[in-house]
Formats: structure tokens, C-alpha cells, sequence
């Protein structure tokens, strides 16, 4: 797992428990969304370093 990855689990955990526990105002669903992408982005990153390394 890469940075990116890493950093979308953990705002989507955020969101989560912003979401169930509390109150949660708009912005909090900021998290999601850039939760989404990161983890969609480090996906994307991995899969293009494994085509890369196959000849």
C-alpha cells in the first residue's frame, strides 16, 4: 500500500465517524469524496507500476 491509499482509508474512516457519531455538517463530506479519490488514485498509481515492470 502507497501514501495515497493509505491517506483515503484513513478520511473515509474519519467520514465515517464524523458521519455516525456526531452531527456531521457539510464539509464533512469533503472526506468522503477525497477519501474516494485517493484510494481510486492508488489503485490506479499500483496498477500502472505493475504494467511498467512486466516486459
Amino acid at each position: 500500500m502507497d501514501l495515497t491509499t493509505i491517506a483515503g482509508l484513513a478520511m473515509l474512516v474519519l467520514w465515517a465517524a464524523g458521519t455516525f457519531l456526531f452531527e456531521a455538517p457539510g464539509l464533512i463530506h469533503l472526506l468522503l469524496t477525497l477519501g474516494v479519490f485517493f484510494v481510486i488514485l492508488g489503485a490506479v498509481k499500483r496498477g500502472e507500476r505493475a504494467r511498467k515492470r512486466t516486459p
